[in-house]
């Protein structure tokens, strides 16, 4: 008797925390990650523009 009401204890505290991690590997695949590709993608763009300007800003230098 104690070992099945210890086993359906088990599995019932077990369901919960299963559900827990997949939700958490949802959100991360879902929220987190295509902010990160976001916010990787933005500091390239940065990066980008910036190695532009400055190689505009050497040849208008370099034509005076």
């Amino acid at each position: 008797m104690v070992d099945a009401l210890y086993l359906a204890a088990v599995t019932l505290l077990f369901v919960p925390w299963v559900y827990g991690l997949y939700a958490l590997a949802r959100d991360g695949k879902n929220r987190f990650l295509p902010l990160a590709r976001q916010y990787l993608r933005g500091r390239r763009n940065r990066s980008e523009q910036a190695e532009a300007e400055a190689e505009r800003e050497e040849r208008e230098r370099q034509l005076y």
